[in-house]
Formats: structure tokens, C-alpha cells, sequence
């Protein structure tokens, strides 16, 4: 393991979010790195500075007592004897419709809370791997070497597809980290933008075409097919990057 695959890791590790085998390799490199050993107990004691300090306020009993107070009180309603009990059913149907309205609303959000976080990380991801150093960690034009390399470090085996006749230069791989789960990033240059191309296992088995959404400058194409999740991101225009999606996807199918 390197430095840098450890510095990604090491996150999930305080957080109790790796699996067995990721520890074991994590563990293993932090007892031969002194520098990375020294990172994780920074980490460690910012963690732990965190949890102990204030950093919730809770509002006085008083101000919900004045809040309240403050409310104005509805009319009392009175209704005929004979229409109560039609009444009650109204009201029943009325709430059983609010509760089911208020919980599809509620998986809206949180559905949409969850791919801003993914959308987030892959951002995150992308602007990470133009620093100096961190854009590969197999850095070659070959797939047939790209490809392998992924061997044994994923779940998955990401697909390596070589664009460069089409004007897409395939320049290595690396691992990195999106949505608390290691994953393959295929990169690739268009000109001098750099192509990230993430994927990862799909939560839905279901094949999604590619959906452009734009974040922090970044284009993002997001799309799922044959069990794995993608996420092309780039400072590419949208048509040259819709021509990346469609150039890959049409290599994958060929």
C-alpha cells in the first residue's frame, strides 16, 4: 500500500467504515510509515477534540415557552352531532394522505441529500487528484496494464477502455475514495482537461442513462450499466464530455 492510498483510507478507518481486509492492509502500512502513523494520530486527536468540545447550542426551555405563548389559538369548532362522525372519517383519510404525502417527501430529500454527498465527494475526488503527484498511481496509455492493476484492489474489475483514437488519451489509474467505498478513477486527458472517470459497484442493479449535473465549476456525468455506478467529471464543456460518455459506452458495447 502507498502513502497515498493510505492517506485515503486512513479517514474510513477512524470512522470504523473499512472492511477487514482494507484494516488489516491500512494497520499493516502504518507500522512500517512513520509519517502516515504520525497523520493518523493528528487525525485521531482532532476526531476526539471534536467530539468533546460545544459545538451544539440548545435553545433555553424559556424561548419555546414564549414561542408557544406567542402562537395565536385557532376558534374552537363546533359541529353538528349528526356530521361528526363523517367528519372523523374526513379527517382520518386526511391524515392517512398527509403522513403517506410527508414520507414521500422525506425519501425526496433524503434521496436527493444522498447524491448531492456522492456528487460532493466525487468533486472532492477530482480536485484532490490535480494536485501534485496524485492524478495516477499507474500511470501508462497501455489498458492492458491499467486494467490488471486494479487486480485485488477492488470488489469490482472497472473497465479500461483506450479512447485515444478518438481524441480522449487514456494516461493510467489510481484508487481513490467516493461515498465511503474505495473505487477505481480511470483517467483520461482531453487536450489538457484531465478526465476522471470513477466507478464503483451500484447500489441498483437497474441500468440509468447518462445524467449531466454541474458542481463547483464541474461538469459530472453520472450514469449506471452492467451492475457498476460511473461518474465521468471534467472542466470540459458538456458536448466534449457527452462525447466522452457516448465514446466509452459504444467501446464497452463493441
Amino acid at each position: 500500500m502507498t502513502c497515498a492510498e493510505s492517506e485515503i483510507l486512513m479517514h474510513a478507518l477512524l470512522d470504523s467504515e473499512l472492511d477487514a481486509g482494507h484494516t488489516r492492509e491500512v494497520e499493516a502500512h502504518l507500522e512500517t510509515c512513520a509519517r502516515c502513523a504520525a497523520h493518523l494520530q493528528t487525525y485521531h486527536g482532532l476526531q476526539q477534540a471534536m467530539a468533546s468540545a460545544q459545538l451544539r447550542f440548545a435553545a433555553p426551555e424559556r424561548l419555546r415557552r414564549r414561542i408557544v405563548a406567542a402562537l395565536p389559538l385557532p376558534p374552537p369548532i363546533r359541529l353538528p352531532v349528526a356530521g361528526r362522525r363523517g367528519v372523523l372519517k374526513g379527517f382520518m383519510m386526511g391524515a392517512a394522505l398527509s403522513t403517506a404525502m410527508a414520507a414521500s417527501l422525506v425519501i425526496a430529500v433524503i434521496g436527493s441529500d444522498g447524491d448531492q454527498r456522492v456528487l460532493g465527494d466525487v468533486v472532492s475526488a477530482h480536485v484532490r487528484s490535480l494536485q501534485a503527484d496524485h492524478l495516477t498511481d499507474v500511470q501508462t496509455s497501455d489498458r492492458h496494464s491499467v486494467k490488471p492493476w486494479f487486480n485485488g484492489k477492488l470488489d469490482i474489475s472497472p473497465p479500461v477502455v483506450d479512447l485515444t483514437a478518438q481524441g480522449f488519451r487514456l494516461i493510467g489509474g489510481r484508487l481513490d475514495y467516493v461515498d465511503g467505498k474505495v473505487a477505481a478513477s480511470i483517467v483520461y486527458l482531453r487536450r489538457k482537461h484531465v478526465i476522471n472517470l470513477f466507478v464503483a459497484q451500484a447500489a441498483d442493479v437497474e441500468d440509468q442513462k447518462a445524467k449531466l449535473q454541474t458542481m463547483q465549476g464541474f461538469n459530472i456525468e453520472r450514469w449506471t450499466a452492467r451492475g457498476l455506478d460511473f461518474f465521468a467529471i471534467s472542466d470540459l464543456n458538456t458536448e466534449e464530455l457527452g462525447e466522452f460518455v457516448d465514446k466509452f459506452e459504444t467501446a464497452q458495447q463493441s
